[in-house]
C-alpha cells in the first residue's frame, strides 16, 4: 500500500502538492474561523456505570432558581488602612460601582462588604479579613460557566484598572478567572514549547543531514501536519461540542514530535537512494516500499495504543486522545502522499545549501560501514550480557522505586506562577479571610426530598449540626466566632437585627437555600480544591454524615461542588487506570507476537517499555515531589503529580517506544533468517538503525524539553516525563538492554509455541534487493 501511494503521488507530484496546499490554505481559513469557540476550560466526567455524585448534583441544580451561577471574588486590599477608614470604604464602593456598570450582560449581581453589613450582618464576616485591612466584592457572573468564561476578560480589566492606584490592591479570584488564566499560560507555554523545540529539532536535523533543504522538510510537513488537525479539531469542537483547551498542546506537541521523525524515516532513505543511483521518482517509490511501511506501523502502533484512553469517561481524555491520534494519522497520511511529492519535484536539490562540515548522503546498506559509536557499545554489551542487565537494568528499576511514592492530585491556581495575580488573590483569601477559598467555592449538598416533611426538615437541621463539628469546619467556623468578637461594628449591628446568633454565629458558614424539593446547603471547604484536607472533608461528608444522618428518611443527599468533582475524577482514574494498562499491555503483546511470530520478544518488549516508562515516572517524582534538581531544571516544586498524566503518558510512551522497537527487532529478524548469526544480526540490526534512532530519540526529546520550558506545572511534568522516557527508551534500552538480552537468550528469542504456527509472516519493512 505504502508503495502504491508513494508511486502515485510520484507520478503527479504537482496535483499531489496542489491538493495539499489547497488543504492548507482552507485549514487556515477554518482555524481562524472556528478554533476560538471549539475549545473550553470546563472538564467534565461522563456517567457510564452508576451515579456519580458531583455529575448528580449538576444535573439537579441545572435551569434551577438556586443553581449557584459562577462566583467571582474581587478583594481590594491597603496596606495601611482598614474597612473601618472613610477612604477604603470609598475604594470599595468605587470598584462596585464599576464593576455594577458591566451589568447585565456581563455580571448579573455584586456585592460588598459595607452592604451586606446593613443588611444581613453575619454575612459579612466572609467578607472581611481577619486583619481588617482587606474586604471583599462579591460578584456572580451572568450566564453559564462558559459564557463567563467570555465575559471574564471585562471583569479582569475593572480589576486592573484599580490595582495599585491610591495605595489599594484589587486582586481577582474564582473559578472563572482561575480557568482563563490557566487557559492564557497554557496557549503561552505553547507558544514557548514551539519557539524552543523547533528551532533545536532544525538544529539536529541540520547535524543529521548536512543541508537546509533536507533539514527543513521534515519540520514544514510537521507544520503542515499540525495545521491540519487544528481544522479537523476546530470543525469537531464546533459540531459535537467544545473540547477540552488541552487538545492544542497535545496536537502540537505530538505533531512537532512524530510528523518530523516520520518524514526523517522517508527522506533519510531517499537521499540515500540518490547515492546508489536511482532517479528521483525511482528512490521515492523505493523509500515507499521501504521505510513508508516503517512509518505506517510506527503511526498506527501509537493510535493503537492511544485508543486505550477513551475508555476513561472523561471530555479530558476523550479531546486529549483524539487530537493525538488525528494528529498522528494526519502525519502518516502527510508522509505517504504529500512528502513523496515534495521529493520527486526536488530530486537531487534536496541536498541543497549543503554544510561545509558534512559528507554526502550515506549509502542506504549498512554492509561494509566500519563499526561506529553504538555498534562498539553493542559489542561490548554482547560481551557481557549478565553484566550488562544487571547494571542498567538495576538503575532503571531504582530510578521507578520513587513511583511508589507518587502522591496524585489535581494542581489548580495555587500553583500557577508566583508572578500571578490570581495566585496572589488566591493566597490572600486563603490566608487572611476566615473561611479562605472555601467561601468562593464550597462543597454543596443538595438534599432531594419535602422539605415540608417533619422528618426531611429535621435530618437537615441534624446534618449541619454534625458537620458544625467536624473538625476541618470546626476550624473555620472558630475562625468566624473570633472575627465576631473582634468586630464591633458587626456586634452593634447584631444585636439590633439578630442578637440570637450573637450566642452561635456557625450558621453564616452554612447558608441554605430551598426551592421546590430540593435545598442546598453549602459547607466551606479551605484550603486548595484538590488538597488532601478537601478530599477527606468530601469523603467524610458522603460516607459518615450523609449515611448517619439520612438513612430511613424519605430523601436523598448528593454532595457536589468544585472538590468533589475533582474527587470523583480521581476515583474514576484508579477505577480505569488498571483497565487501561491491561489494554495497552494486552494490544502491544498481541501486536508484536504476530509480527514477530515469536512469544518471547513480546514480553521482553513489554518489560523493557516498562523499565522506562516507570524510571521515567520515578524521576518525575524525585524531580517534582521532593525537589531533586527542581531548581536547576526550572521547575515548580509541588506535592503533587497531576492525576491524569501517568495514564496518558503511558499510552503514548508505549506507543511512541514500540514502533523503534519493531523497527529495530525487525532488521535483526531479517538478519538472523539470513546468517543465523545472532551476535551479528544484532550488530547489524543496531548498526542500520541507530542513527535513525537516535536522531529521531533527540528530536523528541528537544521537543518535548521545549514544552517543559514552560510556566504551567502540568506542561513542565508532562514534558519532562515524555523527554526523560524516550531518552531512557534511545539510550539505556535500544543500546544495552536489547542486544544485552538477545545475545543472552540467542536463538531462544524467536521462540513460538507450535499451536501458533498459523500466525502470518509480517515484514515491516521490505526486503533490500
Amino acid at each position: 500500500m505504502t508503495e502504491t501511494l508513494a508511486r502515485i503521488s510520484s507520478s503527479r507530484p504537482w496535483m499531489t502538492i496542489g491538493v495539499w496546499l489547497l488543504l492548507v490554505l482552507v485549514a487556515l481559513g477554518i482555524v481562524g474561523q472556528l478554533l476560538p469557540t471549539a475549545t473550553t476550560t470546563e472538564l467534565r466526567i461522563i456517567p457510564r456505570f452508576g451515579e456519580v455524585g458531583s455529575v448528580t448534583v449538576s444535573e439537579l441544580l441545572e435551569g434551577s432558581p438556586i443553581e449557584p451561577p459562577p462566583a467571582e471574588v474581587v478583594i481590594v486590599r491597603s496596606g495601611t488602612l482598614t474597612v473601618d477608614d472613610d477612604a477604603f470604604k470609598a475604594k470599595v464602593e468605587e470598584v462596585t460601582g464599576k464593576l455594577r456598570e458591566l451589568e447585565p450582560e456581563v455580571i448579573q449581581a455584586s456585592t460588598n462588604y459595607y452592604e451586606v453589613l446593613t443588611t444581613t450582618p453575619l454575612d459579612s464576616l466572609a467578607l472581611v479579613s481577619t486583619d481588617r485591612r482587606s474586604a471583599i466584592v462579591a460578584v456572580q457572573m451572568t450566564g453559564t460557566l462558559g459564557e463567563a468564561l467570555e465575559n471574564i476578560e471585562e471583569v479582569i480589566h475593572v480589576v486592573e484598572e484599580a490595582d495599585g492606584r491610591d495605595g489599594f490592591d484589587v486582586l481577582v479570584v474564582g473559578d472563572v478567572s482561575s480557568r482563563f488564566e490557566q487557559a492564557e499560560l497554557s496557549a503561552m507555554d505553547l507558544e514557548q514549547g514551539e519557539r524552543i523545540g523547533l528551532p533545536v529539532a532544525l538544529l539536529i536535523l541540520l547535524v543529521l543531514f548536512g543541508a537546509v533543504v533536507a533539514a527543513l522538510i521534515p519540520v514544514g510537513l510537521a507544520i503542515v501536519s499540525i495545521l491540519v488537525t487544528l481544522a479537523i479539531v476546530s470543525v469537531i469542537g464546533n459540531i459535537v461540542g467544545e473540547l477540552v483547551f488541552f487538545v492544542l498542546l497535545w496536537i502540537t506537541m505530538i505533531g512537532l514530535a512524530v510528523g518530523i521523525d516520520y518524514s526523517l524515516i522517508v527522506v533519510s532513505r531517499f537521499r540515500e537512494e540518490l547515492a546508489r543511483g536511482l532517479s528521483a521518482r525511482d528512490a521515492v517509490v523505493k523509500a515507499g516500499a521501504t521505510a513508508s511501511r516503517t512509518v505506517f506501523f510506527s503511526g498506527m502502533t501509537v493510535v493503537i495504543a492511544l485508543l486505550g484512553v477513551f475508555i476513561v469517561p472523561h471530555t479530558l481524555f476523550f479531546a486529549t486522545g483524539l487530537g493525538a491520534i488525528l494528529v498522528v494519522l494526519v502525519s502518516v497520511t502527510a508522509t505517504l502522499t504529500f512528502l513523496p511529492a515534495v521529493l520527486t519535484v526536488l530530486g537531487p536539490r534536496v541536498d541543497l545549501l549543503r554544510l561545509p562540515f558534512r559528507r554526502s548522503a550515506p549509502s542506504a546498506s549498512a554492509e561494509g560501514q566500519r563499526p561506529g559509536f553504538w555498534e562498539f557499545i553493542t559489542r561490548k554489551t554482547m560481551r557481557y550480557p549478565v553484566v550488562s542487565i544487571i547494571v542498567v537494568g538495576g538503575l532503571m528499576v531504582w530510578a521507578s522505586v520513587s513511583y511508589f511514592g507518587i502522591n496524585t492530585g489535581f494542581n489548580s491556581v495555587e500553583t500557577f506562577p508566583e508572578d500571578s495575580h490570581t495566585r496572589e488573590a488566591f493566597t490572600a483569601l486563603e490566608e487572611d479571610f476566615p473561611l479562605g477559598y472555601g467561601s468562593a467555592n464550597p462543597a454543596r449538598i443538595v438534599v432531594e426530598g419535602d422539605i415540608s416533611d417533619s422528618s426531611v426538615a429535621a435530618a437537615v437541621q441534624t446534618f449541619k449540626q454534625a458537620v458544625v463539628g467536624d473538625p476541618l469546619v470546626a476550624e473555620a467556623l472558630q475562625k468566624i466566632r473570633q472575627a465576631v468578637e473582634s468586630d464591633p461594628a458587626l456586634i452593634a449591628a447584631l444585636l439590633q437585627s439578630n442578637p440570637e446568633v450573637l450566642n452561635d454565629p456557625s450558621a453564616a458558614a452554612l447558608p441554605t437555600e430551598t426551592h421546590g424539593n430540593l435545598t442546598v446547603i453549602a459547607i466551606p471547604v479551605p484550603g486548595a480544591p484538590s488538597g488532601a484536607e478537601a478530599f477527606g472533608l468530601i469523603e467524610r461528608l458522603r460516607d459518615d454524615y450523609i449515611p448517619a444522618v439520612f438513612s430511613g428518611v424519605p430523601a436523598e443527599a448528593h454532595v457536589g461542588g468544585i472538590s468533589a468533582e475533582f474527587l470523583d475524577f480521581d476515583t474514576q482514574l484508579s477505577a480505569y487506570l488498571p483497565i487501561i494498562f491491561a489494554f495497552i499491555l494486552g494490544v502491544s503483546f498481541i501486536l508484536l507476537l504476530v509480527v514477530f511470530r515469536s512469544i518471547v520478544i513480546p514480553i521482553k518488549a513489554i518489560i523493557m517499555n516498562l523499565l522506562s516508562v516507570g524510571a521515567a515516572y520515578g524521576l518525575m517524582v524525585l524531580v517534582f515531589q521532593h525537589g531533586v534538581g527542581a531548581d536547576l531544571l526550572g521547575f515548580q516544586q509541588i506535592e503533587t503529580i497531576e492525576a491524569w498524566l501517568p495514564l496518558i503518558l503511558f499510552a503514548i510512551l508505549f506507543g511512541l517506544s514500540m514502533d523503534y522497537h519493531v523497527f529495530m527487532l525487525s532488521r535483526i529478524r531479517e538478519r538472523y533468517d539470513q546468517t543465523h548469526d545472532n551476535a551479528e544480526s544484532v550488530a547489524y540490526g543496531l548498526r542500520s538503525t541507530a542513527s535513525l534512532i537516535t536522531g529521531a530519540a533527540l528530536i523528541m526529546v528537544a521537543v518535548f524539553s521545549g514544552f517543559a520550558s514552560g510556566d504551567m506545572v502540568v506542561n513542565q511534568q508532562a514534558g519532562f516525563g515524555l523527554a526523560v522516557a524516550v531518552l531512557l527508551d534511545a539510550t539505556l534500552v535500544r543500546s544495552i538492554l536489547v542486544p544485552a538480552s538477545m545475545q543472552l537468550l540467542g536463538a531462544r528469542n524467536w521462540y513460538l509455541p507450535g499451536f501458533l504456527n498459523w500466525l502470518p509472516q509480517i515484514q515491516v519493512e521490505a526486503e533490500e534487493d
